[in-house]
This record gives structure tokens, C-alpha cells and sequence, in this order.
């Protein structure tokens, strides 16, 4: 009930003219004005409490306002710009970023003062004592943390590889710059992706499951998995002889390992033999002669064309320089590269004598009187043709020529890729393996089987040995026909 006494107007006026007038309150007390009005209306004695109630919550309103005032001074939030080129290298952005970049830096000293003094106040607020307000001032620097750009999982790798060393087999060294590498991602027990990269300072390895810089993997021991910046675990091995004929630069169609190697066991090449090879190419067979022969042996390599030819040394040189990049010890320099045509080249080729022959070329009977007087007696020469018209052109030359050789075979290399995967089931699940059921089983027994089946499948450990059946077929992508492959052996008149 309001008391209807002109005094107690009065005082109501009184106190709404002195809280307009003070400048100190801020503008969010209007709960506290409307509750003292309230207590106003209900007699004078409740005036003289609440005078005293806003007098002692006084220094309260201060803190409360110097707080509010600290906290509208927090670090404004990053920019679009900002968050993107947080994430990217500093070799990728362009000066006006990176002098964004080194303004944004010099703000955190200021958020940081600003963000302890809030915390202070705070903790004074709760009634909390001077122990906690360092622990306090470590959970108010976490959202501001969130903010900044978080450093890449290949940024973190790089510190890692400084901080550890790693044990090396003998014979093998860390990756280093200038090494020819292999990347490769794997997926369900599938090759997904492969690439041969070279190691070069501040370059980067792209490929659609993030990107790898070079300077994360240098330093790192071979055959290891490194992470990309979207988490895709990325396998790094040193490129063997294999990955790089295949990956090589070429000009013309390369001599593939398969038909390589069989042609070395055809020719019995062996350390310290002197070989004889006519179509350089791109410099693969060269290559694998090369390795046969080793320090003691020579490879005399006959190419007709200039740009063929000079694709051959340069593969040839670029192999030898990863080569003793990895292993300290330089390549066997022991392959002379020649631009001529072998028909006519008797001055190449006089007082010369080899202890075998490989021939790529296009009419190989056209070189076989030239090059069958300087192929030692019991010798064997190779030769490499693409088509079933190449082998008859051959055999129709050996007999018009009447030339001391004996054919003794012609074969094909075929291939053939077999994927050989465990049966999963299309929620991912291992399939079971199921032993036959007797005829005088019930159909009780039956059920139960298969619920045990069941619930084998759906446990997380892994399935016993041979309780996972396997699916084994020709891969999807094979290999087709390469070549024809020769073997003629030289005899004594």
C-alpha cells in the first residue's frame, strides 16, 4: 500500500534528479533505479536502507564499468584475408600481405596487458585470491589463441625432424636436397597416387590430397610417412633404378624393365664385359647396362638422332647425380654416348670387340653385317623389335646374308597385374568364413552359427588367421605388348 504523504513525493524526486545526475553510473544500472523506485513507493524507512545498499555497491559499479571498458578494447576479430594468409608459406605471399602480417604482430603485447588487467578484475569481482589469477590469465589467452592461425601439421613435422636424429643403415644417408624421390599414397591396400619429384629447397609437393614442402622432408630417413596440410599420410621413398626409367623424361619409347632385364639374362652380361648397344632412346637400356657392367665394364651407345641422343645423356647424367647424392660414392661413369649411324660407322667401331650386343631399331637387319665381326665367337646379340613385321624382316635378312648367327628363340614378356584384396562387405566389415554344415544339423544350430558369424564380424579386434576369405583377380589396368625379343648367338666359322 503507497503512503499517500507529500513527504514521501518529495524524496522520490529527490532521488530520481540525483541518479540522473551522476555522470560516474553507467546506462546498464536501470534494474537497480526501477528496484529503488519500487522500495520508495513503499514508505519512507526503506529509503534510508537503500541509500545505504547504493552507497556500498558504489565501487562494485566502478569496477563493473572499468571491466566493461577493458573488454570493448579486446583484439577485433581476423579478417578473411588474414585467416588465408596465415595458412599459406611466407615464399608464397606478396609484400603487401607479409606487411600486413608484421603490423598484425605488434598488437598482441597490447591484447595480452589488456586481457591480464581484465582478468584481474575479475578475479576481485569473485572474491578470489592473487593465487588463482594466474590460472585465470591462462584460460583467457585460449579463445584468443583459437583466433590466431594455427601452424600446419608440416610446419610442426619440419621442427620435429630438427629435433631428432635419425639412425641411418650403412651405406644409406637422410634424404638431402637434390635426391630424386617417390611419393606415394596409398588407400584400402591400393596405389591411389605416384609421382617422382626431385628435393629442391622452398619447392612444394602438390598433389589433390594437400600439399608437402620439400624443406618438411629433408632430413627425414627414407620410407616414411609424412602428412600433408590436410592430413593425407604421404609414403617418401628414394627412387629406385625401376621408378626412374619409368618416370624419366623421353624422347622415344623407353625399353621397359621387364624386357630389360630379360635381355640382360639373354646376353649373360656381367662386371667387367664390354657391350655394344645401337639406340640409345631415351637412355633406359643404357641405364640398366650401365649398373650390369659396373666400374670395370664399358657401354659403347650408338644413337642416329640428335634429340634422342641428347635426351639419353641427360637422363643419363641426371641419375648419376641423384645417385651419388644418396650414396656418397659417385655412379660408374662407364657409358660413352655417340650421335652416328652404326651402318657406317666402321671407324666407331675398328679394333673393337664385345662380349655382347643390344640392338633397337627400326631395321636391325641393315646393322648386323657391320656389327656381327666385332661380337667375340659364342656371343649373344639382343635384339629389341615392336611388331611381328620386325621378327620376319629379321629372320628374311639372317637368311639373305648368310651371317654366322643362329636364332635361337623369340619371345614375349607378358605381365599380368593380379589384385589380391580380403572380402570386405559394403559397411566395410571383414566378411566370415564359413565351414559346411552338416546334413544332420538342425536348423537351431544353423541360427546360431550364423549369429556367431555375426558378431565375429562386428568386434573390434582383428579376425583370427584364416577366418578371412580373399579375393583374388587380374587387375583392372594391365600392361599390353611391349616388344619382341630376339636371342641370335654368334658361331664359329
Amino acid at each position: 500500500m503507497t503512503v499517500q504523504m507529500p513527504s514521501a513525493g518529495l524524496l522520490v524526486m529527490h532521488r530520481l534528479l540525483r541518479i540522473s545526475t551522476c555522470s560516474q553510473r553507467p546506462l546498464g544500472n536501470w534494474g537497480l533505479l526501477v528496484g529503488q523506485i519500487r522500495t520508495f513507493s513503499t514508505g519512507s524507512p526503506k529509503c534510508n536502507e537503500n541509500e545505504r545498499d547504493s552507497s556500498d555497491s558504489s565501487p562494485l559499479r566502478d569496477k563493473l564499468t572499468s571491466r566493461q571498458a577493458l573488454l570493448s578494447r579486446r583484439r577485433r576479430p581476423l579478417s578473411p584475408l588474414e585467416r588465408i594468409s596465415g595458412l599459406l608459406p611466407q615464399d608464397a605471399l606478396s609484400p603487401e600481405v607479409m606487411q600486413l602480417r608484421e603490423q598484425n604482430q605488434q598488437d598482441p603485447a597490447e591484447d595480452t596487458n589488456v586481457q591480464v588487467s581484465t582478468t584481474q578484475c575479475t578475479q576481485e569481482d569473485r572474491g578470489h585470491g592473487p593465487a588463482l589469477k594466474k590460472d585465470d590469465s591462462e584460460n583467457h589467452h585460449t579463445p584468443d589463441a583459437a583466433v590466431e592461425p594455427t601452424t600446419s601439421e608440416t610446419q610442426l613435422n619440419g621442427a620435429c625432424h630438427e629435433e631428432k636424429s635419425w639412425p641411418t643403415l650403412p651405406g644409406e644417408s637422410l634424404l638431402t636436397m637434390g635426391e630424386l624421390l617417390i611419393a606415394e599414397y596409398h588407400k584400402e591396400r591400393r596405389m591411389e597416387f605416384r609421382k617422382m619429384f626431385q628435393l629442391q629447397p622452398g619447392a612444394r609437393l602438390q598433389s589433390k590430397w594437400g600439399i608437402i614442402l620439400h624443406d618438411d622432408i629433408a632430413g627425414l630417413p627414407p620410407g616414411r610417412f609424412v602428412k600433408t596440410d590436410r592430413g593425407s599420410p604421404i609414403l617418401i621413398r628414394r627412387a629406385s633404378l625401376e621408378d626412374y626409367v619409368l618416370f624419366m623424361k623421353r624422347g622415344p619409347t623407353i625399353a621397359y624393365p621387364k624386357d630389360a632385364v630379360t635381355m640382360l639374362m639373354m646376353m649373360d652380361v656381367t662386371e667387367g664385359d664390354r657391350v655394344l648397344e645401337s639406340g640409345s632412346g631415351s637412355g633406359a637400356m643404357s641405364l640398366f647396362l650401365s649398373r650390369a657392367v659396373g666400374c670395370k665394364g664399358s657401354v659403347l651407345s650408338v644413337e642416329i638422332r640428335q634429340d634422342h641422343h641428347r635426351q639419353a645423356v641427360l637422363n643419363y647424367k641426371r641419375w648419376r647425380t641423384s645417385w651419388s647424392l644418396r650414396r656418397g660414392d659417385e655412379w660408374p661413369d662407364n657409358v660413352q654416348f655417340h650421335n652416328a649411324d652404326l651402318c657406317a660407322a666402321s671407324s666407331l667401331l675398328a679394333g673393337q670387340g664385345f662380349h655382347a650386343v643390344a640392338l633397337d631399331l627400326i631395321s636391325p637387319h641393315l646393322a648386323l653385317p657391320a656389327v656381327v665381326p666385332h661380337l667375340h665367337p659364342g656371343a649373344v646379340c639382343a635384339v629389341y623389335l615392336a611388331n611381328l613385321t620386325q621378327v620376319i624382316d629379321t629372320l628374311e635378312g639372317l637368311r639373305c646374308s648368310k651371317l654366322p648367327l643362329l636364332c635361337e628363340r623369340i619371345i614375349e614378356v607378358p605381365v599380368r597385374h593380379w589384385l589380391v584384396t580380403p572380402a570386405l562387405q559394403k559397411d566395410g566389415r571383414y566378411c566370415a568364413r564359413r565351414a559346411p554344415r552338416p546334413d544332420d544339423d538342425h536348423s537351431e544350430d544353423d541360427d546360431a552359427s550364423h549369429w556367431t558369424d555375426k558378431e565375429e564380424l562386428t568386434t573390434g579386434t582383428h579376425p583370427a588367421f584364416g577366418s578371412i576369405p580373399y579375393i583374388a583377380r587380374p587387375h583392372a589396368v594391365q600392361m599390353s605388348h611391349t616388344a619382341f625379343l630376339m636371342k641370335l648367338r654368334k658361331w664359329a666359322q
